[in-house]
């Protein structure tokens, strides 16, 4: 059995910055669908509306969660005081981006409010992270107390659909493609993981199952129904170094890209 030797603080510090991590990826996933779908000269309008929704139901809730708490015990910080201001401007701004993005009547339109509002949201977690959250732990504000029960900025949400709670949420944007079949279970086979047959809050977690059991120098290939470009960023955010990505498919029905240890 572990312990955990983290203090309470140093917990609550992990809890939020994982959940900030959570809220970029899914972020930029959803941009790079968007692009994807305009670059294959297919309508984005419901992939965008996908990115629109997460934003009113998860990122819109989450900048008003922190001006509430943690922007207003920076309040008192006098060497954070003007970037609060410059942070509560860019929630403003962020709102204004949003609805531009909802708004969006052609393809191209949607492509440039949706990496407008991903570059000024990864651009805001980084101060968040880097500037706020340091400058409140220097100066003792107990972030466990201040934000207990806080789920829109600790995290905690229940994921999308029926999700594994195993870290890996499905934001691949393939959803609109086989649902997968209830019940159904996947293994490696002659080399291959076929992840069509499985639910799609079930594929990720299954595709890092499969990794993580991998010897040294050895791979698979997995089959997927929808290009996988974001499960990539994954993991390259979990496992920097540590993995190959090769495509040996690349649809439009199906795709297969060998994941392998080196």
């Amino acid at each position: 059995m572990t312990t955990s030797t983290a203090s309470p603080q140093q917990e609550t510090v992990r809890a939020i910055l994982d959940h900030h991590e959570r809220l970029g990826r899914t972020m930029a996933d959803h941009t790079l669908t968007i692009a994807r779908a305009a670059d294959q000269l297919t309508a984005p309008y419901d992939r965008r509306d996908k990115l629109v929704a997460f934003c009113a139901d998860e990122i819109i809730p989450h900048a008003e969660a922190e001006e509430r708490t943690l922007y207003k015990a920076a309040e008192d910080l006098p060497e954070a005081r003007l970037l609060l201001r410059a942070m509560l401007r860019e929630h403003v701004v962020l709102r204004e981006k949003v609805a531009e993005l909802a708004a969006a009547r052609t393809p191209a339109e949607a492509v440039g409010a949706a990496a407008a509002v991903n570059a000024l949201f990864q651009s805001h977690l980084a101060k968040e992270n880097d500037l706020i959250l340091p400058a409140l732990v220097d100066a003792g504000v107990n972030l466990g107390a201040l934000l207990d029960g806080m789920h829109e900025i600790l995290g905690g949400h229940a994921a999308e659909g029926a999700a594994a709670d195993d870290g890996h949420h499905c934001t691949c944007g393939g959803h609109d493609a086989h649902p997968g079949v209830p019940g159904a279970t996947a293994e490696v086979a002659e080399g291959e993981l076929d992840v069509r047959v499985l639910a799609h809050g079930q594929r990720h977690g299954q595709i890092f199952a499969t990794f993580e059991a991998l010897a040294p120098g050895t791979a698979f290939v997995l089959v997927n129904d929808h290009d996988p470009k974001p499960l990539y960023y994954q993991f390259a955010s979990q496992y920097p170094g540590e993995f190959g990505w090769e495509y040996e498919e690349s649809g439009p029905e199906v795709w297969r890209v060998r994941i392998g240890r080196p």
